[in-house]
């Protein structure tokens, strides 16, 4: 069939884009790593940092607090700007997150793809560019690792390609050291690489840090570019995100 073109088949260390791989290739991965810097992977290792524990849910409405009583967790507000007391997916609204609080973050692209690939029973973790090489530490055992840039969306719901999530993704597959990697993989590593050399500012002006900004998010910009801060990976324990340490990273 088509498909098996293109499932990276043979590598240890897969990449792909967006919701259809969770869907298409998730299940013959050991480890899934979702990366949506700005900002679901950034709200989640934040979150985690401080001892919180984030839910993914891909529908931003009110089943979003449905499925948040079901638990006995809080539902982040659906407008980034809603109130300062509120938690959002704005990262800077979480940086006082109290230790122990539950959370159900709704998201198009990085909830959305790990509550996809939660699915078929592998490991599921979400990063971004400040836990790289944490994740790295965590995931390093696993045989068949998929990593999910995940992107934004077009107005229509297409996928629109985003290079912080195809950077942070490279970032995240040169930790993970010399392994058979595929020639996608192996391209974002050479585009963390590059980055790397710029220190990254190539990033503080590529178009979600762009609209962020516009928005009044400056702040989030630089969370979500903060590289290599967090000692912890995030990973999906039943319904939840929670944080991994792992004395190898290199926060």
């Amino acid at each position: 069939m088509p498909g098996q073109y293109f499932s990276q088949h043979g590598f240890d260390i897969r990449l792909e884009w967006g919701l259809a791989a969770a869907q298409h290739l998730a299940k013959d991965a050991d480890c899934v790593i979702v990366v949506d810097v700005m900002s679901f992977s950034t709200c989640v290792s934040v979150a985690n940092d401080n001892g919180a524990l984030i839910a993914p849910w891909p529908w931003k409405d009110a089943s979003a607090q449905a499925y948040a009583a079901e638990m006995g967790a809080q539902a982040a507000s659906i407008d980034r700007r809603f109130s300062a007391e509120t938690f959002t997916l704005s990262p800077a609204s979480l940086l006082n997150i109290p230790a122990g609080t539950k959370l159900v973050l709704p998201s198009p692209n990085g909830s959305t793809i790990a509550f996809k690939a939660r699915e078929h029973g592998g490991a599921v973790y979400s990063a971004g560019l400040r836990n790289r090489q944490a994740t790295a530490a965590a995931c390093g055992h696993f045989q068949r690792i998929l990593v999910i840039p995940c992107g934004e969306r077009w107005p229509d719901g297409s996928l629109r390609p985003a290079i912080e999530d195809y950077v942070a993704a490279g970032g995240i597959i040169q930790a993970l050291g010399m392994r058979l990697r595929s020639p996608d993989a192996e391209m974002a590593v050479a585009a963390f690489q590059a980055a790397q050399q710029q220190n990254f500012a190539v990033l503080k002006e590529c178009a979600s840090a762009t609209e962020l900004r516009e928005r009044g998010f400056a702040t989030d910009v630089e969370l979500c570019l903060q590289v290599d801060v967090s000692a912890n990976a995030c990973q999906l324990a039943g319904k939840f995100f929670v944080p991994c340490v792992n004395d190898n990273s290199k926060p």
